[in-house]
């Protein structure tokens, strides 16, 4: 018996074949990108999770978050139980923290990334927001000399005035290690005879640790 074997095709309808599977499999892909055509891995897409706003009807509310169990915190959640007008509590509180290099090296970096806008590089409430909005209170006057650690902490976490609260973009130390740090710039405005000749004469500079955009030179043009 013979076998025959067809002709292998030309080498330009092999390429035209090509063509053809590879426009077929541009146009399966397109489509709207919240409903691919062709989905790799689904399990990944269309999980029995559901969304925060998402419907559910197995819900009391129909809303697929759920309300925490009573008495139940977050993971490494510190509840902070002072009253906004609880003034005398939160003079009680003491900062745990020593000003060692490293935690005023911390406070530094916190102050010159949330508080620096508004209070300035040396705390005197020259930010680069002003004069454009209303000047901040300034850290250095006698009424936040007086002020103890804990009623500064307790600003920082509850907020004043115009002020808005800031307990959840800064961790509980880095809010006590900015404290130690402002009164790094109070000591540096106000300074003791036992501090060094360079602090007592002014030449201690915070500008030179200052971020860019509260550099003055640097400010845009008004």
């Amino acid at each position: 018996m013979y076998k025959i074997t067809p002709p292998n095709p030309p080498a330009k309808a092999r390429g035209n074949m090509l063509f053809i599977i590879l426009a077929a499999f541009l146009l399966m892909s397109c489509g709207k990108k919240s409903m691919p055509t062709l989905e790799y891995m689904p399990d990944l897409y269309r999980q029995a999770s559901l969304k925060a706003q998402e419907w559910d009807p197995h819900s009391p509310n129909g809303v697929g978050m759920r309300t925490p169990p009573a008495g139940t915190v977050p993971v490494n959640f510190e509840p902070y139980t002072i009253g906004l007008l609880d003034t005398n509590a939160a003079n009680a509180l003491t900062n745990p923290l020593t000003p060692t290099e490293e935690v005023l090296a911390a406070g530094r970096k916190y102050y010159n990334t949330f508080c620096v806008v508004c209070h300035g590089v040396q705390g005197d409430g020259k930010g680069y927001i002003v004069p454009k909005f209303t000047m901040p209170p300034s850290l250095l006057s006698d009424k936040l000399l007086a002020w103890p650690d804990g009623r500064i902490y307790h600003t920082v976490t509850m907020g004043q005035g115009l002020m808005p609260n800031y307990r959840q973009q800064i961790p509980t130390d880095k809010r006590w290690a900015i404290i130690h740090y402002v009164r790094a710039l109070q000591r540096a405005a106000h300074p003791q005879p036992q501090d060094s000749l360079q602090m007592a004469t002014g030449r201690f500079n915070f500008m030179d640790d200052a971020p860019d955009t509260a550099k003055a030179v640097l400010w845009p043009k008004r």
